[in-house]
């Protein structure tokens, strides 16, 4: 019995020490250590119980303090509570330090927390990035359309990184400041004469107010001439003149017909009043018999020399088409 209680502590006290092991991380304490890094077991202990894994903030611990960086425990843990990526932070960090930028902990972590990549924008200040607009239809007053292709070369601004407008307002606003530009010109051959005019205008409008990016430069990679817009907009100005005036000829011809139809409606009224007035006159004396039949000989006279007319004209038409 006293062998298997022994056996038991043994198991227990073995149990115990892997648990230890595990739950406490030695191995970084002992790097920590090495790397003369004050970091205490119970604060490695008091990261696991918080739920942060020790190598997140142990390791980038070291990497600052070998750069020569005030960096502490307490503010790589909060960061990383917050959600924050510490590597990146930290890499930031040693690359402002070496670049001589002048880069706080807390604003290399607004930074990262506002979804910027906080490394790239130290590359972006040290290094400029060079960015191409696509092509920008822009039109001058001789109504030739020309398409613009500008390179801009931006920096990085720290200061505005949080909160700043990216990329894409900067590309906006060259594209709103080349149309402006162009469209200003009297001909578009002035602008083919003197592109470095427009890089000049557009520079001088202050388009990096509000962006995360300070802009350096911007230079005219190309200018091609496009369509003719003005002779287009002519074009189909005077389609629709067309339109309109056919439209005008149109209604005019509708109430011509309608007034012939009238007219022709206010004959046959007329017509029917004949009959009457023959046998009124008739009845008053005013016209005798004979009177009336001069009269019909006339009409059937005249329907006869109409019969004998259309009679010739069909001849005529034969004759021709053989």
């Amino acid at each position: 019995m006293e062998n298997m209680g022994l056996i038991i502590l043994i198991g227990v006290i073995g149990l115990l020490i892997v648990l230890f092991f595990v739950f406490v991380p030695v191995g970084l304490w002992i790097s920590s250590l090495a790397a003369n890094v004050k970091v205490s077991i119970f604060n490695l202990v008091g990261m696991r119980l918080r739920r942060v894994v020790p190598s997140k903030i142990v390791i980038p611990l070291i990497k600052a303090t070998k750069a020569g960086l005030n960096v502490n425990v307490n503010q790589l843990e909060a960061h990383y509570l917050a959600g924050g990526n510490i590597d990146s932070v930290v890499d930031a960090l040693i690359a402002a330090e070496r670049a001589g930028i002048e880069l706080p902990f807390e604003k290399a972590a607004a930074i990262d927390l506002a979804g910027r990549n906080v490394l790239e924008a130290v590359r972006m200040s040290v290094n400029p990035k060079v960015i191409q607009t696509p092509n920008v239809s822009a039109v001058a007053k001789d109504g030739i359309e020309l398409l613009v292709k500008a390179r801009v070369t931006v920096r990085a601004d720290l200061e505005r990184l949080v909160g700043g407008a990216g990329e894409e307002t900067v590309l906006a606003r060259i594209g709103e400041g080349i149309v402006t530009t162009v469209g200003s010109a009297a001909s578009h051959k002035e602008v083919l004469e003197n592109p470095d005019d427009i890089s000049k205008l557009v520079l001088s409008k202050g388009l990096d107010s509000g962006t995360a990016f300070e802009i350096l430069s911007i230079d005219v990679a190309d200018i091609d001439v496009g369509r003719n817009i003005g002779a287009q907009l002519q074009s189909l100005q005077a389609e629709a003149d067309k339109n309109i005036a056919q439209a005008k000829a149109e209604e005019r011809r509708a109430m011509a017909v309608a007034k012939e139809q009238e007219m022709r409606a206010y004959v046959v009224e007329a017509e029917a009043e004949v009959p009457k007035a023959l046998a009124f006159a008739l009845r008053e004396g005013k016209m005798s018999v004979m009177d009336y039949y001069d009269l019909q000989n006339i009409k059937a006279d005249t329907l006869m020399r109409e019969k004998i007319g259309e009679v010739k004209q069909e001849k005529i038409g034969e004759d021709v088409s053989e």
